[in-house]
C-alpha cells in the first residue's frame, strides 16, 4: 500500500524495511510506516482501516500528527484525514456545544460518534443519544406502516452504520438493549433533559426553529451536544428556514459554543472512487469543450436568413 499511494519502492530484508523514490515520496511514506509502526506497538494491533486512514492522511498532509486519533474501543482509533477533520476534533474536546456545517463525506457524523463513544469509553458520559429530523415523515410517523422501530429505522440508519462500523455488531446490539446508546428521531426528545450524555443531531438543516431550540435545550448537566448539517440540502417546506441556518446567525460568539466549517477539502473518500470522480469530471469537461467548439447549424435554404419584420410584412424598404 505504501506502493500505490507514494509512489515509491519498498523492499523488506532481514527485519530491515528500505523505502525509495523521490526526495518527498520517501519521506511520506516514512513518516506513514513510523506512525503505523508507533501505533502498532501501542496497541499490538492494527487494523485495516487504520491503516488506510494514516496513509490517506499522510498523503493529504505530509505533515500529519497522530495526536488526535480517537480510541473507540480499546484499540480502535479513528484519525482526522484533514487539518479540517483535526479541527472538528479539537472543537469537539474543548467546547460543550458544537456546530459542524459542510457537505456530504466530510465525516462529521462519523467522527462525532466516535468522539461519543470515546467519552463513553473514558467514563466522562453514560449515555449518548443520535437524532435526526425524520423530515419525510412529517416528523408524524403516523401514517407510515409497521411499528416504531419500523417507522424511524430508514432515517436513523446512517447513525447505526457509523456504530457499526466502529463497534462489533453484538455491543451495538447491547448498548441499545441497556438504553446506554439511543436512536431515535428528532420529535421524541421533546420534555426530556439529558445529563452526562453526549447527543449528537443530524441532518440538523432539516430541522426547524423552534426545533433546534427544543434540541439545544434538552442538554443537561456534563452533557455535550453535537449538531451536524450542510445548509445548502435543506428538505423543509419552501419558504421555511432552516433551524441550523438560525441558530448559526444568532448563537455565532457565544462562549462554550463552537462553529467549525468543513470544505469540499474536507471529503473524504475511497481512493478509487476519486480516481472515478475525476475521470467523469474530465469526460464532462472534454464534452462541453467539444460542444462549445462546434460550428453553430447553417440556416435552412428554405427559410429567409433575415428577420426584418418588413420582410414578413411585405413592405418594401
Amino acid at each position: 500500500m505504501l506502493r500505490d499511494v507514494f509512489d515509491v519502492q519498498v523492499v523488506a530484508r532481514e527485519g530491515a524495511v528500505s523505502i525509495s523514490g523521490n526526495t518527498g515520496s520517501v519521506e511520506a511514506a516514512s513518516r506513514a510506516f513510523d506512525l503505523m509502526q508507533r501505533r502498532l506497538c501501542e496497541s499490538h494491533h492494527l487494523r485495516l482501516y487504520e491503516v488506510e486512514d494514516i496513509l490517506d492522511a499522510v498523503a493529504r498532509d505530509p505533515g500529519f500528527r497522530d495526536e488526535l486519533r480517537v480510541d473507540v474501543r480499546g484499540g480502535g482509533y479513528v484519525t482526522p484525514r484533514t487539518k479540517g477533520q483535526a479541527r472538528y476534533l479539537r472543537a469537539i474536546h474543548d467546547h460543550d456545544i458544537v456546530f459542524s456545517i459542510g457537505p456530504a463525506g466530510t465525516g462529521k457524523t462519523y467522527l462525532a460518534v466516535a468522539m461519543a463513544l470515546a467519552a463513553l469509553r473514558a467514563g466522562e458520559v453514560k449515555k449518548i443519544v443520535l437524532a435526526r429530523p425524520a423530515v419525510e415523515a412529517g416528523e408524524k410517523l403516523g401514517f407510515l406502516p409497521g411499528d416504531l422501530r419500523e417507522k424511524v429505522n430508514p432515517y436513523l440508519r446512517p447513525l447505526y452504520d457509523a456504530l457499526n462500523d466502529m463497534l462489533d455488531f453484538s455491543q451495538v446490539q447491547k448498548y441499545i438493549a441497556r438504553d446506554v446508546i439511543e436512536v431515535v428521531p428528532m420529535a421524541f426528545m421533546r420534555g426530556r433533559t439529558l445529563n452526562r450524555s453526549f447527543v449528537i443531531l443530524d441532518e440538523a438543516q432539516n430541522s426547524t426553529i423552534g426545533q433546534m431550540k427544543m434540541f439545544l435545550t434538552r442538554l443537561g448537566q456534563r452533557s455535550k451536544g453535537i449538531i451536524t448539517g450542510d445548509i445548502t440540502q435543506t428538505d423543509l417546506p419552501s419558504g421555511q428556514m432552516s433551524g441550523l441556518r438560525h441558530a448559526e446567525r444568532i448563537l455565532h460568539g457565544i462562549r462554550g459554543i463552537a462553529f467549525v466549517r468543513l470544505e469540499r477539502a474536507d471529503i473524504v473518500r475511497h481512493r478509487l472512487v476519486e480516481r472515478i470522480v475525476e475521470a467523469y469530471e474530465r469526460n464532462e469537461q472534454q464534452h462541453h469543450g467539444r460542444a462549445a467548439s462546434a460550428p453553430a447549424p447553417e440556416p435552412d435554404a428554405d427559410e429567409p436568413a433575415a428577420t426584418d419584420p418588413n420582410l414578413d410584412s411585405g413592405h418594401t424598404p
